[in-house]
């Protein structure tokens, strides 16, 4: 009788202590599985915030500011340059703001420009700030001219190698973009100006024959290099240059209009170019193989006349 009695006894501590020890794993897995919810929610959450606030801050973000025009430049009136339309290049601060073209009209002391734009995403100009311009009334907002897949804009120019604040309105985004614009004097010709810029030959007084002179190369992604000093050659009252570039990539060069073509490419692109005018950053152009596909660029070239040696 007493061992029967024991026997069931210690069947039912048995019992016992398994129910305890299954509640005890519910508990534990409903805890984890809790837990798990949880950091699944937490983590469904997070991802949701930081993809809206990723879409909010592309949304915001414009493309990396590049800078306008050149150390130490001297803003130029309408009236230092002669009534006319000429081609002028443009700096813009963005590289989502590329203008492809620019016809600079000069006329009764006051500067206009038409810039051609590389697409058709921006609907209205103002040459201010975009916080002045979402204030400013629509008759002060310079509507977009379309013709095909491009926009063009007229706007005032009130002077050259100046920083101008311009706000562009997209088209997309619904909202304004502050941009900074300088329209480049040194792209114009001399024969643009009431007088002339730079130095010649002539009025250097310098004889026929062969100098030395340094040169400084500005422009492109500043990579390029030339070298200096450079042969300067002097026929007849009229200077040319021998340009040596720092690789043999370049297969042609622009100087006011005329193309040149090298005289070798062997290790070095060297070419034989026309010296416009000493003491001022002449603007050329250089076409280079380096890329993809070939890339006309525009460069300057600055002739110190104080370095001239025989």
């Amino acid at each position: 009788m007493y061992k029967k009695l024991a026997v069931v006894s210690l069947l039912l501590t048995a019992a016992v202590l398994t129910s305890c020890g299954n509640k005890n794993n519910s508990s534990e897995s409903e805890a984890k599985t809790t837990t798990a919810s949880v950091e699944t929610t937490t983590e469904a959450e997070t991802t949701t915030a930081a993809e809206t606030e990723a879409e909010t801050t592309t949304e915001q973000v414009t493309a990396p500011q590049q800078e306008v025009g050149y150390e130490g430049m001297v803003a130029v009136a309408a009236d230092k340059l002669k009534d006319g339309e000429y081609d002028i290049n443009v700096d813009s601060s963005s590289s989502m703001f590329k203008i492809t073209e620019c016809k600079l009209t000069v006329a009764d002391g006051k500067m206009t420009a038409k810039i051609t734009m590389s697409g058709s995403g921006y609907e209205y100009l103002f040459m201010g700030t975009g916080e002045d311009a979402s204030k400013a009334s629509e008759d002060d907002l310079i509507k977009a001219e379309e013709s095909g897949d491009v926009v063009s804009f007229t706007v005032p120019v009130e002077a050259l190698d100046k920083e101008i604040d311009c706000a562009a309105y997209s088209k997309r985004k619904g909202m304004w973009y502050d941009r900074t614009l300088v329209f480049r004097a040194d792209s114009l010709s001399d024969e643009a100006f009431t007088e002339s810029r730079y130095n010649t030959a002539e009025s250097l007084a310098l004889k026929d024959g062969e100098y030395d002179i340094d040169i400084k190369l500005e422009g492109g992604s500043g990579k390029a290099s030339v070298v200096s000093p450079a042969k300067l050659t002097v026929k007849d009252g009229k200077a040319s240059a021998e340009i040596i570039w720092s690789s043999n990539k370049y297969d042609y060069m622009v100087v006011e209009d005329e193309k040149i073509m090298p005289v070798s490419t062997e290790e070095f692109s060297i070419f034989e170019i026309p010296v416009t005018g000493f003491d001022y950053k002449m603007p050329v152009k250089a076409d280079t193989t380096a890329m993809s596909t070939p890339h006309e660029i525009d460069y300057t070239i600055f002739f110190d006349s104080s370095t001239i040696t025989e």
